[in-house]
């Protein structure tokens, strides 16, 4: 797989900052562009980082602008940041979305009872390392819960990069709670409170709040992939009554919407950050013996 590399548009935290993907010298879509599978026969899957864990920036794919570009989300006129609600500080993992996903908003998820909310699934990264806005790791999936944000069924992976040193040990919901306890419990609870600072109720779940396991997982990864592939194609329209969706993308043949690649002269290109040996930014997981 080529390396990807970022582009730059507008200072960071204003509403004109922009971050591109680019490959091979030329920018794509990281919303359709990349693809899932980094390996289909093992089911590793890219995710796209958006938000790098302890961060409070609320960074997404903006499904609505051409070739999709990393965007910070835009309230009221002023781009947005989580709250630190305590015992955490920001987003508690790297948090992005699975490429070539989409949750679709004209079809109620059976299993929720409500409608996608019509971006790419989102994804809770818990290996060790902090990402950087951007990156592509390739991780693989071990849950999903189910949040009901605002009437719309909302997704969201558990999953590690499968360079992380516990990788190897985790390879389903139950190996996360035996080897980072409590960070499932942490999870619900921190999507269910993060929006109470800015005067919203508590979020909702479907299944009560439980985090599901890897199969049931693998199969929802599967249905927003075939969801988006409707998309892509034409067999859905990109614009809806609640929706707009921008489909321009340059590797996908059998879309409709393929077109030229974007030309990058008007962006700043920037390195990937220094990593520094002395800095820990490692998890630790303890249980104490009682």
């Amino acid at each position: 797989m080529s390396d990807y590399e970022l582009y730059t548009v507008g200072k960071e935290f204003t509403t004109d900052h922009r971050v591109y993907i680019e490959q091979n010298g030329k920018i794509i879509s990281p919303f359709h562009d990349i693809p899932l599978y980094a390996d289909a026969e093992k089911k590793i899957v890219n995710m796209v980082v958006e938000i790098p864990r302890w961060s409070n920036a609320k960074l997404e794919i903006a499904t609505g602008e051409e070739y999709n570009p990393i965007k910070q989300d835009v309230k009221k006129g002023k781009v947005r940041f989580v709250r630190n609600c305590f015992p955490y500080k920001g987003y508690i993992w790297n948090y992005g979305a699975l490429p070539q996903t989409w949750e679709d908003p004209t079809v109620v998820t059976e299993d929720t009872g409500a409608k996608g909310d019509n971006d790419p699934i989102d994804v809770c990264e818990i290996g060790q390392e902090i990402a950087h806005v951007g990156q592509v790791k390739q991780v693989k999936i071990l849950g999903v819960m189910a949040l009901l944000d605002e009437g719309e069924t909302d997704w969201k992976l558990i999953a590690i990069d499968i360079r992380d040193p516990m990788a190897d040990k985790l390879n389903d919901i139950n190996d996360v709670e035996k080897y980072f306890p409590d960070l499932i419990k942490a999870t619900h609870h921190w999507f269910e409170i993060y929006k109470i600072p800015d005067g919203k109720r508590p979020n909702e779940f479907a299944f009560g709040g439980q985090c599901k396991g890897k199969l049931y997982a693998e199969s929802i990864v599967n249905e927003t992939h075939e969801a988006w592939k409707r998309l892509i194609e034409g067999k859905i329209p990109s614009k809806g009554d609640s929706y707009d969706i921008s489909v321009a993308n340059v590797t996908v043949e059998n879309s409709p919407y393929k077109t030229l690649h974007k030309d990058n002269k008007s962006l700043s290109k920037f390195k990937k950050p220094v990593v520094m040996d002395e800095r820990d930014d490692k998890w630790y997981f303890l249980k104490a013996n009682l």
